[in-house]
């Protein structure tokens, strides 16, 4: 159906005030956006702490003893550092404990802490038999101790165990062995 003329004029006349009401519509949204506003927060990262421990022991064990007899006694100092970052707890316990013919239950063992190995003043963290350690002390939560760490580089802690072959150790004993490895394990509360 062909557009007659006067509907073409009255066409053309409607397109003007819808494109000025598009380009109204436009202005106003670009003067709009002329204001804005923004922060940020850049660079967040994390970083886990740390709990360390080591000793002074150069990886040698603190007794080895052989031909024990009654009444036979000796004393080691070994120094534990905390280098973690992070405070902690620190504990001894006994692990890989074993003996034969009972002569675990006739040696006696005396622990102490203190700051040094030479300290006038040492705390008893330990006194019993070895048998008793080791049985006993088997893990962080029964561990013996009560050294509470800042969470530092170089803290220190001195322990000192004495063992004494009982005097009434039996007949029975001769020959035996006895054996315990020494844990000090630190955990972060």
């Amino acid at each position: 159906m062909p557009v007659s003329p006067r509907l073409a004029r009255a066409a053309k006349f409607a397109v003007i005030p819808a494109a000025l009401a598009v380009s109204g519509l436009l202005v106003a949204q670009s003067s709009y956006s002329a204001f804005s506003a923004r922060t940020d927060n850049p660079g967040n990262s994390w970083a886990s702490g740390s709990v360390a421990l080591t000793d002074d022991d150069n990886g040698v064990a603190m007794f080895d003893v052989t031909n024990l007899k009654p009444g036979d006694s000796g004393s080691k100092c070994l120094t534990v550092t905390s280098n973690g970052s992070l405070p902690s707890d620190v504990r001894l316990y006994a692990e890989a404990g074993e003996a034969t013919k009972n002569l675990d239950q006739h040696l006696s063992l005396k622990i102490t802490q203190a700051a040094s190995c030479d300290a006038a003043t040492k705390d008893t963290i330990f006194d019993g038999t070895l048998n008793e350690f080791h049985t006993s002390k088997t893990n962080f939560s029964t561990g013996a101790g009560s050294w509470a760490t800042a969470g530092g580089e170089g803290e220190k802690q001195a322990y000192t165990v004495a063992y004494t072959l009982s005097d009434d150790t039996p007949n029975s004993a001769q020959g035996g062995t006895a054996k315990v490895n020494f844990v000090w394990e630190a955990q972060n509360q």
